[in-house]
């Protein structure tokens, strides 16, 4: 949307810039490790916890590094890859930033 458009906003009854609507549903989403602080792509995360793979007699150790995560639509869950498992998705509650 280009800056010129306006969205009417339900919640505040008003016309208000496309741009400001978006970047308020942005930050409205952050994604944060069972420390508090804030995961972006890209960052390494370790496991605070021996974690059992569904589907597979693997367990991933309490300290792997996990390197290279993806954020999801789920502020609770990210992507990412480990040799042993290929599509691993990862509960935050579960990792620490590196």
């Amino acid at each position: 949307m280009a800056d010129d458009d306006y969205v009417y906003d339900d919640v505040t009854g008003e016309w208000r810039p496309a741009s400001e609507i978006a970047a308020e549903a942005a930050a409205g989403q952050v994604v944060r490790d069972s420390a508090g602080t804030v995961l972006a792509d890209g960052d390494q995360v370790t496991l605070i916890k021996d974690l059992k793979v569904k589907g597979t007699s693997t367990v991933l150790k309490q300290g792997t590094v996990i390197r290279s995560i993806r954020l999801t639509a789920d502020p609770a869950e990210v992507d990412c890859r480990h040799d042993a498992v290929k599509g691993l998705v990862l509960r935050t509650e579960f990792l620490r930033k590196r």
